[in-house]
């Protein structure tokens, strides 16, 4: 996408911001995109390209252009506009032009998305449009009726056929996009240099920002409790094989995992697109069509996997899930464990991270003495406006060096586990700094450098792309060569 940057400030233009938040993701997208056909000979297409002229009979659904083997309906600069609107978007201030140039953008990236072979599994696809639909019936309270009559469309197969078709046109530009710029990279010396050419009274400022470090208890699943999950997972691994059950009823009826066992626990995984943990992947390609693994662990719980079908690089699995139930006093037990942690730094007998090299259960941090990693930046700094409200909510009473309460929380698989927190710096808000800074500012600096790598591209593609534009749109002030001037 051609994005454009503020020279002094190196901010991206907001307005294509609000855009691709709501039009470049396949979630939030719903205009009408039309694929042409490979028996539609470009002839064909040049020809029906020229027909479109002002008349009543082409004005609504005329072709506005044609970018390589895709076309852009007049209608579909409107349905943006809409889309936009409806999913909580401004398109305040955003020219018709802007957004008919992003259209063709992604027109380009996608057509050579295919040129490239870039993959986009139906399998992925279908997934998006199941999500997107199950997103749009919360805003109808569960009405596909109403949904239907929303985006004027008779019946839900129709609907999703034309989702699927965006959805797809959508996942090739993305695939597209992340292939121009996944070799880009940024020297220290580049960094340097970026950070130089930014007027000293220009340079953007940094809000607050925390460090902040944890000690976790997490209670122990017993023994016994194991070894139970996982003759129960052996019993119906022998009732499939030796009597012939249902894989997929057994998952249906057993399975803990929420996002699969009401389809009878199937997932597709793709060799290329890594998505499951990595002990589930592992296990799943090693198998055979038609083999049932043995019990395995990951951080969920213990699981049996079912190979049904190898299609490529696709795989058509399904599992069942059951997670081990920690004990009340195994609960117990961490709470108070934690509790006399506390008492042990609070009194000045150990510090907080030799505690947590000591005793925390967290193993992602315990070696770095509890500090937290903000995912986000990659550094230990959380910018106070941007944190997770969990974790703001958790330490914004605290003081610099002071240890929080035992704090009991569940985790993403519904577990159980305490904590202590402490802020072990803060930053108040200041100019950006060059040393104290660099990662933000190397951030900074590489999105500059993605941005310049996707505008030289597109120069190019541009120049060896079949465009055709409209001459209702030929008056736009692109800013790519779409006219080819």
């Amino acid at each position: 996408m051609r994005l454009k940057t503020n020279n002094l400030k190196y901010t991206i233009n907001l307005k294509h911001i609000i855009i691709l938040c709501v039009v470049l993701l396949a979630v939030n997208t719903i205009g009408a995109q039309e694929i042409i056909e490979d028996e539609v000979k470009k002839e064909e297409v040049i020809k029906k390209v020229d027909s479109v002229d002002t008349s009543n009979a082409f004005k609504v659904d005329g072709v506005a252009a044609v970018v390589g083997d895709f076309i852009v309906l007049e209608s579909d600069i409107q349905k943006e506009k809409d889309q936009i609107k409806a999913s909580g978007g401004s398109i305040e201030g955003v020219e018709d032009c802007e957004l008919f140039g992003l259209m063709l953008e992604r027109k380009l990236y996608a057509h050579h998305a295919i040129q490239d072979s870039l993959p986009v599994s139906d399998a992925e696809v279908r997934k998006n449009v199941d999500y997107q639909i199950q997103q749009f019936l919360q805003q109808t309270n569960g009405s596909m009726k109403r949904l239907l009559e929303f985006y004027n469309k008779d019946d839900e197969q129709s609907f999703r056929d034309e989702m699927f078709e965006i959805n797809k046109s959508n996942l090739l530009a993305q695939r597209m996009q992340a292939k121009i710029v996944e070799e880009v990279e940024i020297t220290p010396e580049e960094v340097r240099a970026f950070f130089n050419k930014i007027p000293e009274d220009e340079r953007p400022n940094f809000g607050t920002e925390l460090k902040v470090a944890q000690i976790v208890a997490e209670p122990k699943v017993s023994d016994e409790e194991n070894q139970k999950i996982i003759n129960r997972l052996k019993q119906f691994k022998a009732d499939i094989i030796e009597k012939g059950a249902s894989f997929r009823s057994k998952a249906v009826l057993y399975s803990q995992d929420p996002g699969s066992a009401s389809r009878g626990g199937k997932y597709t995984l793709n060799k290329k697109q890594p998505k499951m943990v990595k002990e589930f992947r592992q296990v799943a390609f090693a198998l055979q069509e038609g083999e049932v693994s043995e019990p395995f662990k990951t951080e969920y719980g213990y699981h049996i996997i079912t190979l049904e079908k190898i299609r490529g690089q696709e795989y058509d699995v399904a599992h069942i899930l059951l997670t081990p139930q920690v004990s009340s006093e195994a609960i117990q037990e961490a709470k108070e464990r934690l509790e006399k942690v506390r008492e042990r730094i609070v009194a000045g007998d150990i510090s907080f991270a030799d505690a947590a090299r000591e005793v925390s259960d967290e193993k992602e941090t315990r070696s770095d003495g509890g500090q937290l990693i903000n995912p986000t930046t990659q550094d230990y700094n959380f910018e106070l406006t941007r944190m997770d409200p969990e974790l703001y909510a958790q330490i914004q009473n605290l003081k610099d060096e002071e240890v929080s309460l035992v704090l009991r929380e569940e985790d993403r698989t519904g577990g159980q586990k305490f904590k202590l927190l402490t802020v072990t710096d803060r930053i108040d808000e200041h100019q950006a700094d060059y040393a104290r800074d660099y990662l933000k500012i190397k951030g900074l600096a590489l999105e500059e450098k993605k941005i310049r790598a996707i505008e030289k591209w597109q120069d190019e593609k541009i120049i060896d792309t079949y465009v055709k534009i409209s001459k209702e749109h030929k008056g736009c002030d692109f800013s790519g060569n779409w006219l080819k001037k």
